[in-house]
C-alpha cells in the first residue's frame, strides 16, 4: 500500500463511510487536534517518562485512536469503536491514584520541570484545543458526547501526569509568581 493516495490533493479528505469533506472542516479539525495530542504524548514518552507513567500514557495513546475514529465517523457505523464511560473511568481512576502521591497544590504552576513534564503540559494544552474543536463541531453536527467528557478528563490527567513526572524525577513543580508577589520579594 502506498502512503500517498493523491485523493487529498485538492484539499479534501474522506471520512469513514466515504463522505468527502474539506480538510478545514470542523470534524477534521477535531480529529486532527486529537492526533496532535497523541503525537505530543509520544514525544513525552520518548523524553524519558518513568515506567509506570509511560505505561499509562501508552494506554491513553491507544484510546486516542478510538477517539479519532469516533470523530472521523459521522453517524452510525457497525465496526467503529466509540469512546464511553469505561474509558472516562480509566482516566478518572488514574487521576485519583496519581493525586494521592502528590503534594496538594497551593499556588498556580508553570509548565516545566523535567522535559517529560513539559511535554505533558504541552499535551494538556493540545487536549484542550481538541476539546474546543469538538465543542464547535457538536454545535453543528452530532458528536458522541462522551468524546467531550473524555477530552476534558484527559487534559486534567495530563496536568496531573506532568506533576507526577516531576515528582518521580525529584523535581518540584515550577511555581508561578505574580508580578505583585515578585515585586514584594524584590523589595524584601
Amino acid at each position: 500500500m502506498k502512503i500517498y493516495t493523491k485523493t487529498g490533493d485538492l484539499g479534501e479528505t474522506g471520512l469513514w463511510g466515504g463522505q468527502r469533506v474539506g480538510k478545514d472542516a470542523l470534524r477534521v479539525q477535531a480529529y486532527g487536534a486529537v492526533d496532535e495530542a497523541n503525537a505530543v504524548l509520544g514525544v513525552a514518552r520518548a523524553s524519558g517518562l518513568e515506567a509506570g507513567l509511560d505505561a499509562l500514557v501508552a494506554q491513553i495513546q491507544d484510546q486516542l485512536f478510538v477517539v479519532g475514529a469516533d470523530l472521523a465517523t459521522p453517524g452510525e457505523a457497525a465496526n467503529i469503536p466509540r469512546v464511553g464511560e469505561a474509558e472516562i473511568s480509566t482516566l478518572e481512576t488514574a487521576i485519583d491514584m496519581l493525586e494521592h502521591e502528590l503534594e496538594p497544590l497551593r499556588q498556580f504552576i508553570l509548565p516545566g520541570g523535567s522535559l517529560s513534564a513539559a511535554h505533558l503540559h504541552l499535551a494538556r494544552t493540545v487536549c484542550r484545543r481538541a476539546e474546543r474543536w469538538c465543542v464547535a463541531l457538536a454545535r453543528e453536527e452530532t458528536v458522541n458526547s462522551q468524546v467531550l467528557v473524555y477530552l476534558n478528563r484527559l487534559s486534567d490527567l495530563c496536568f496531573v501526569l506532568a506533576r507526577a513526572a516531576n515528582a518521580r524525577a525529584g523535581l518540584p513543580d515550577v511555581p508561578w509568581t505574580s508580578p505583585r508577589q515578585q515585586a514584594a520579594q524584590d523589595n524584601a
